[in-house]
């Protein structure tokens, strides 16, 4: 489940962006395991300039360490899974929601997780 990079521009212009080697030190892995993720489709990336960043709003900080939020994946596998395509994917996670409230992707980090994941379950159907 391969999804392809999309333009920075679905994305507020504000958001924090990692590019690769950024994302590899914070997962403390060589680069090659993050094209690895993205291949899998456990990682989204926007294009800016022709280089691939991540948002850094995909990763949570555990045990003082910044690694990937395992609910995020499991947003973006259910999501997939149910034809959403990575645009799709992006603008449902940094879209403000007033139900929850925030956005999906900042809920994902807290007691909100499993409702978002229920959600992005029902939209997938």
């Amino acid at each position: 489940m391969k999804l392809q990079p999309v333009s920075h521009e679905v994305l507020p212009a504000d958001e924090p962006l990692l590019n690769l080697p950024e994302v590899a030190e914070r997962l403390d892995v060589p680069v090659t395991r993050v094209h690895d993720l993205l291949s899998e489709g456990k990682l989204l990336a926007v294009v800016r300039d022709g280089v691939r960043y991540v948002p850094a709003a995909l990763f949570g900080e555990k045990s003082g360490r910044a690694g990937l939020n395992k609910f995020v994946t499991g947003a973006i596998t259910l999501l997939a899974d149910g034809g959403y395509d990575a645009e799709e994917i992006l603008r449902y996670l940094f879209t403000e929601d007033e139900s929850l409230p925030g956005r999906p992707v900042d809920a994902l980090q807290g007691q909100l997780a499993r409702e978002v994941l229920r959600r992005a379950q029902a939209m997938a159907i």
